[in-house]
């Protein structure tokens, strides 16, 4: 079925992120500017962890990561939202709707187990902080970059060949402004039921491991924190602490509330903007929460801005 359906003429509208036919160029301007952000703020990331000798440390590794991941993840479904905005019901073909779901799972993946190596590294720099560069060295912040890209692949890649393969009509609209794999599932005019099975448990272990993962390691945190007897250093490690959080559970909580449910309790409206919460909104704030706040960060951004004003001034 898979091999009729790629060889197939079959293509998918996509109706957008809104109901109708009408244009929204105000949501379009809001989106662009999100986006332009989202890209300016991770790619700043990324050049400042691989240009400046200050920022080589694991933390920075993983945010470096973190950032590229961010700014592919929103570009993979964004550029349609917004063409959307202003030509709403989009046709794409069947190949390259399944090719957006497989990058859009495999990338949103890769920042899950990014977020939980994220955590574990601050986890141990609070708690053990003496034994700190011998547990985090180069090879294990590569070991667990590498590990978390090829999970995500793999995990991706099952995904994406289980739901190609049901039966869809030649023309279906998608409520939706990318194909996201609970759309695409309630589209199938074939029994889902297996794919469904496996993609819930494998899929629920999958996205819990990082959730677990990152839930013991603040928890670690939290624990060790409240032993500090300075006040001045508590607030400041709840503070950091806190809007990390917040991010961590914004993301993992719209993906929970998206994809692991049964497909009979499917709303097109509410998975729209759920997905604008973990697909734009989660990777745009990510490089100002976790490291735009940093004095590192800052002082190697004062650095690049001076050594680019620097011939200007000769």
């Amino acid at each position: 079925m898979a091999l009729a359906n790629l060889t197939s003429s079959r293509e998918f509208l996509l109706l957008g992120l809104m109901d109708g036919t009408d244009i929204h160029p105000l949501l379009f301007l809001l989106f662009l500017g999100v986006y332009l952000l989202n890209a300016l703020g991770n790619l700043s990331m990324v050049v400042l962890v691989r240009s400046d000798t200050a920022l080589h440390s694991p933390m920075y590794y993983f945010l470096g990561h973190l950032s590229l991941v961010d700014v592919c993840f929103t570009t993979v479904t964004v550029p349609r939202l917004l063409a959307g905005l202003l030509h709403p019901g989009q046709a794409v073909s069947f190949q390259g709707c399944f090719a957006q779901m497989y990058f859009f799972v495999a990338l949103g993946i890769t920042e899950s187990y990014l977020l939980a190596a994220m955590s574990y590294d601050r986890a141990v720099a609070v708690c053990r902080p003496l034994h700190y560069g011998a547990v985090m060295t180069s090879g294990r912040c590569a070991a667990l970059v590498a590990a978390s890209w090829l999970l995500a692949h793999l995990h991706s890649l099952l995904h994406t060949l289980l739901i190609s393969a049901l039966s869809y009509p030649r023309s279906a609209h998608v409520r939706h402004f990318f194909c996201d794999m609970t759309v695409m599932l309630s589209l199938a005019i074939s029994d889902t039921s297996a794919a469904e099975t496996a993609i819930f448990s494998e899929g629920l272990a999958v996205v819990l491991t990082p959730l677990l993962l990152v839930s013991l390691s603040y928890a670690r945190i939290l624990v060790a924190v409240l032993g500090v007897r300075s006040a001045g250093g508590r607030r400041r490690a709840f503070s950091t602490c806190g809007a990390h959080l917040v991010v961590v559970s914004l993301f993992f909580g719209s993906v929970l509330s998206v994809y692991f449910r049964p497909s009979s309790a499917y709303s097109a409206r509410y998975d729209r903007l759920a997905s604008v919460v973990y697909a734009v909104i989660t990777p745009t704030l990510n490089p100002f929460i976790y490291s735009l706040r940093n004095k590192e960060v800052k002082g190697a951004l004062r650095k690049g801005l001076r050594w680019r004003a620097a011939p200007q001034e000769v």
